[in-house]
This record gives structure tokens, sequence and C-alpha cells, in this order.
């Protein structure tokens, strides 16, 4: 007797441009079907994974390399993506195919969403972190020296295949990054996710940003709740030079958040205890890299770009989280300095309680 092997089927309803997120192990040899759906006649497939990864789309196609990491998340990637796609002859009635982590979703995604001013794209994401966040919403970006992801468009997918074998091959620090993002999720409606297989938790999670997406695609309220831990894990990424990763940020930026929302009282001891909890839990950091001052992470904050007002958070609340503008710097100094601290030696110490 042969065990079926489960699956789950999404919906991002979006009008015209609603789509399907589908999730599940072999997901990725569907693509073919897809895209005939789709009706296109030919594809670019920028792939930052091995060729045996990259499923037949069942019409002619080449391959374009790319890598996974932020210093190719540049608009010099997407000039060269673009001009890739010119020399194969895309049309807007073909198609751009995604497969990779976060960096080739976005890259690749913005490259679509500018050639020929929009050419479909079907997502493949490969990494945890891809596959519960960044191939959903729509957002594409690249980063600028001054900032992360200051430089892109909403551009949603025609399809998103989230293939649970692709997880299969990730180190063990990328796999564990990836639950940065489901450990948010715990905080912003999506429940304990602690108790489900990795597929559920996969599920779970871009069942919760579809919803909010459906009814704020473009970044008008609602969906800034989807960035909560993000402000001080950006800052992070850019002050490690990204070694610290993308979902580790989130996981010390989500930390933080509960702290500085017990700052401000709008959560008891308890809950601030409970951000910890969760995100230690899924093996993730929860103190900062040594030797970051309070000010370096400040000044970078102020760069985010929910920034209109002030430093500006999502912050819980007990019953919600929501966005709070103009927090006032010097608490945002004073949470900081008490977060604890990872040495060189990977010891963890508590922060200078006394400022």
């Amino acid at each position: 007797m042969t065990t079926q092997k489960q699956s789950w089927r999404i919906d991002v309803p979006l009008g015209e441009r609603s789509y399907q997120v589908v999730i599940g192990s072999g997901v990725r040899h569907t693509l073919a079907d897809v895209l005939a759906g789709m009706g296109a006649r030919r594809v670019v497939v920028v792939s930052a994974r091995p060729a045996e990864w990259v499923p037949d789309p069942g019409v002619p196609y080449v391959v374009e390399p790319a890598r996974d990491g932020e210093t190719d998340k540049t608009l010099a990637s997407v000039e060269r993506l673009c001009r890739r796609f010119a020399e194969f002859g895309l049309t807007r009635s073909d198609a751009v195919v995604a497969v990779g982590g976060g960096t080739t979703t976005d890259t690749a995604g913005l490259a679509a969403a500018l050639y020929h001013r929009g050419t479909p794209v079907v997502h493949l994401p490969t990494t945890l972190l891809a596959q519960v966040d960044a191939s959903v919403g729509g957002k594409t970006a690249v980063n600028l020296p001054e900032g992360k992801n200051l430089v892109g468009t909403y551009w949603q997918p025609a399809a998103v295949l989230c293939d649970t074998d692709y997880l299969s091959t990730l180190p063990h620090r990328e796999l564990i990054g990836g639950y940065g993002e489901i450990a948010r999720c715990h905080f912003i409606g999506a429940g304990d996710l602690r108790g489900l297989d990795r597929g559920e938790q996969i599920a779970a999670s871009v069942r919760l940003k579809a919803s909010v997406v459906s009814r704020d695609e473009r970044d008008s309220g609602l969906r800034h709740t989807l960035n909560y831990g993000h402000t001080l894990g950006h800052a992070l990424e850019r002050a490690t030079g990204f070694t610290m990763s993308h979902g580790e940020g989130v996981a010390v930026g989500t930390v933080f958040a509960g702290r500085l929302a017990g700052a401000l009282g709008r959560i008891g001891a308890a809950r601030v205890a409970e951000h910890t909890e969760v995100v230690r839990h899924y093996g993730l950091p929860t103190a900062l890299p040594a030797g970051l001052a309070p000010q370096e992470l400040i000044t970078l904050m102020r760069r985010d770009k929910k920034a209109e007002r002030g430093l500006t958070f999502v912050l819980d609340s007990g019953t919600g989280v929501g966005l709070v503008p103009d927090v006032p710097e010097e608490v945002v100094a004073r949470t900081l300095a008490r977060m604890p601290r990872q040495d060189t030696a990977g010891f963890t110490h508590e922060g200078d309680t006394h400022v």
C-alpha cells in the first residue's frame, strides 16, 4: 500500500491577479502544466540551484544562472536578467521562472515586472524562508548601498510552487534561518505553530500572508503587520555586512519587538518572555551580535521604509499588532542596550540593564 503525499493549495484572491500557492513534496514537477495553462510559449528559468533541481517547463527554455545572497540583489543583476530575456526573445506572453531563495525570487520578480512593463513570473522557492514569505505577495525589490529593498515594485506571480523536497538540499543554518519568518507568525495571527510538521507550518504561514495581502496588497496599513521583527532585522543584516541572515535578523528583531512593546507598556512580562521562548524553540538566535552600538542600529532603522514619522515599529499590544510611529529614540536605545549580546565565542550575555 502506498501513502499519498500531503499537499496544500492556498488561494491568494486578488481579482484578475489571483493565483494559487501549492505546497508539498514533488510539486515542482507540475510546472509544465502550470505554464501550459498560462499559454506561455517559451521561458527563461532564473535558477540558483543545480540543473537536476530545475523541472522541465515543457516549452523551449534557457537557464540563466543566479546566486542567492544579498550581494547579488542589485540593479545590475536586474539589468543582466532583462538583457538575457531580450536575447532569448521573451515576450509578455511568455514567462520567467524563478528557482531559488529569497534573493532570486526578489530579483527575478523585479526583472519580470520591468521587462516589457510586466512579464508573467512563476516562483519555485527553494528555501524555507522563500517558501513561507518571499515568494508570496508580489513584493519585489533589490538593495542599494544606502539600504535594503529600497528599489522595487509590486508584481504578483502567476503561480507559486513550494516543493518541500528542495528543503532537503539546504545547509542546516539556512534551513533554521527560515524559521525566523515562522516564529514571527506566532505573534501576528497564525497562532502557535510549534507542534505542527513543517509542511503545515509553511501552509499556515502562507495562509496568513495570503489573507493579509488580499486585503492590503500595497502596504497601505494592514500589510505592515507582516513586517513584525523586520525593522531591527534589516538593520542587523546591514550592520553585519549580511553575515547575519535575514531569518536570523528577523528572529532577533522579534525578540526586540517584544521587549520594546514591554518597555512601552503595551504588553506584560509574560508576553515579552514568550517572544524569546518562541524564537528559541526554533533554534534561532535571541541575542544581538557583539560590537554593535545602539546608535549604529538606530541610524540604520531610520532608513526603514515604514519610518515616515520618526522611528516606526510593528508592535504587539496583547490583543493584536499594529504600526506604532514616533517611538521615542531614548526608549529604543535603552531597549537595545538591555538586549543580550552574543560574543565572538558564541556565548550569550545580558545587556547593560543600567542604561
